[in-house]
């Protein structure tokens, strides 16, 4: 179970880069957006965004809403396209890696073919 928590802390940031990428968003709808994909919890959020700002990967402002309170929106500076184009790259020479490696696996071991799905989307 360790190591299901240690994969989607480790690709959040990845994910929450590449939803602001698309537009600036708040916490809240960041959270729902990743949760249709991925199940985390709300407020293993909050501490990936406070570390990207830290890191000028990017910015906030607060936008009026007609639904509450103004909202905390956060916005990738240019620095954070850069950050998050090197983790796309990276993320994706990994996956193919591990999936190279588990199809390797599966042909060389019948046991391991009947344990390890490799249609699941990663």
């Amino acid at each position: 179970m360790k190591e299901i928590i240690q994969f989607k802390k480790g690709v959040l940031g990845l994910c929450v880069m590449v939803l602001i990428n698309q537009r600036d968003r708040y916490g809240f709808e960041l959270a729902q957006q990743i949760s249709k994909h991925v199940e985390i919890a709300e407020g293993a959020l909050y501490p990936v965004l406070r570390r990207m700002v830290g890191d000028g990967h990017c910015t906030t402002y607060l936008q009026e809403s007609t639904e509450g309170p103004p909202r905390k929106y956060y916005k990738l500076t240019p620095a954070g396209k850069a950050y998050m184009n090197e983790l796309v790259s990276e993320w994706e020479s990994f996956v193919s890696g591990v999936a190279t490696l588990l199809a390797e696996a599966v042909d060389g071991d019948a046991d391991v073919s009947s344990e390890v799905n490799l249609e699941a989307n990663p």
